[in-house]
């Protein structure tokens, strides 16, 4: 077998591979041996028919179509293993005509090349900051317990701001008059401007239609600076009851002593939270860097399998958030799903470039990933999906994923450990 590998643009690269008649031979032996196993001779049984007897029974179309085949697979892995080649694509062979040997070619997408700067002389120049918890933000988020924990009672009388409303609305120019339910406190501007002191004065039963004008910025397109009829009813009117902030609500909260303890217990969460902010601050900002003094050339199969997942994870977030299908939402903007696709590629090349920048580092700096670490994920995975539908998820992609994103994680922990202090 002789073996020539060119480079190509974009990350692919070109195998042209001669197999000599010699070598071809044994490859008839295996393809005659292959086919005969499914032969039905007289005299002898079945997949134990000789190979001369196989070759004369078979036609000889037919063995050398399976030859070429079994040599065209062999050899071209043999050339992936022997030369360290990292395919990313189903390789496109093409026969090329001749004589006296089989000659193939086969062009396939592999994983770039990646030129990185120093990212041990960047990481350092980008500083972490002080981290601060002010007496002001844990006011706040004692005020946010205190009606995480509120007390609701249904009242028989007209809503005011403050009061938890439960309504139902419908517009004929919103989602084809489709009505709809919401509840929330009243007057926290909510909805839209206007719509709420709408719903001041209404009692329990109560309906009523009036018309609004949608700001001129409003995501839906269509209504955009429009006049919009609603129809509204108040199907209940709750007052809130607010517990006092004091030692005994904060023991009634779990294990604090009092109110003292309980401030503590709420500066540390913030203190958590906010040096979380500031690592993925300092690392993105480090990333960022990295990546911009970085050179690599993205095979376009890596962006279009990105632009694939962001897609699908934009048609999450508008069920999730919007409470609309994808074909409303398009129907909204104006737009079809190909543009949404096709607006995507920027943020896809951005989000591979620094997958792959990630993975050189952690090949330099001998980062690994063990099998028990990867279990591990898996089985916090399997935790919170559902198990009927266990058998549609592909195991091997499930575990290459966490793989990576276990890789990139140490990857950028290590780069977050070069940062210095402001």
């Amino acid at each position: 077998m002789k073996t020539e590998i060119k480079k190509l643009p974009k990350s692919q690269i070109e195998i042209l591979i001669s197999v000599p008649t010699e070598e071809f031979q044994n490859f008839l032996n295996q393809a005659a041996l292959s086919l005969s196993k499914d032969l039905a001779v007289e005299g002898f049984r079945k997949g134990k028919v000789p190979k001369e007897i196989a070759f004369r029974t078979i036609s000889q179309e037919k063995i050398f179509k399976e030859a070429v085949e079994i040599a065209i697979r062999e050899n071209y892995l043999k050339v992936i293993s022997e030369n360290r080649i990292e395919p990313i694509s189903q390789p496109k062979i093409e026969i090329l005509p001749s004589r006296e040997e089989l000659i193939f070619k086969t062009v396939i997408s592999v994983l770039p090349e990646v030129t990185l700067p120093d990212y041990k002389k960047i990481a350092p120049e980008i500083k972490r900051r002080e981290i601060l918890v002010q007496e002001g933000e844990i006011e706040e988020n004692l005020i946010w317990l205190q009606r995480s924990r509120a007390k609701f009672i249904f009242e028989n009388r007209p809503a005011k701001k403050g009061d938890f409303v439960e309504i139902e609305f419908q517009s004929p120019q919103n989602e084809g008059g489709q009505k709809r339910k919401d509840s929330f406190i009243l007057g926290q501007g909510y909805l839209i401007p206007g719509f709420e002191e709408n719903l001041e004065g209404m009692t329990p039963g109560q309906e009523k239609e009036f018309s609004l004008r949608f700001p001129e910025s409003h995501f839906q397109k269509d209504l955009a600076g429009k006049l919009v009829n609603f129809k509204a009813k108040m199907n209940s009117v709750q007052k809130v009851e607010l517990p006092e902030i004091n030692d005994q609500w904060a023991k009634s909260l779990g294990k604090f002593e009092n109110l003292v303890s309980l401030k503590a217990s709420v500066r540390e969460g913030l203190m958590a939270e906010k040096e979380m902010a500031e690592n993925q601050r300092v690392r993105q900002e480090i990333l960022a860097k990295i990546t911009a003094g970085s050179s690599l050339e993205i095979p376009e199969i890596l962006i279009e399998t990105e632009k694939n997942r962001l897609l699908e994870d934009l048609k999450k977030r508008v069920f999730e958030i919007l409470k609309i299908s994808f074909n409303d939402y398009l129907n909204k903007i104006k737009k079809s799903e190909e543009e949404i696709k096709n607006s995507l590629s920027s943020q896809a090349e951005t989000e591979i470039k620094k997958s792959l920048i990630l993975r050189e580092i952690s090949k330099r700096e001998k980062i690994e990933v063990s099998e028990e670490e990867v279990k591990n994920q898996i089985n916090q995975f399997f935790k919170n999906y559902p198990a009927e539908r266990v058998r549609e998820l592909d195991l091997e992609k499930l575990k290459s994923y966490y793989e990576e994103a276990i890789r990139n994680e140490k990857a950028l922990k290590f780069l977050e450990g070069l940062a210095t202090r402001d």
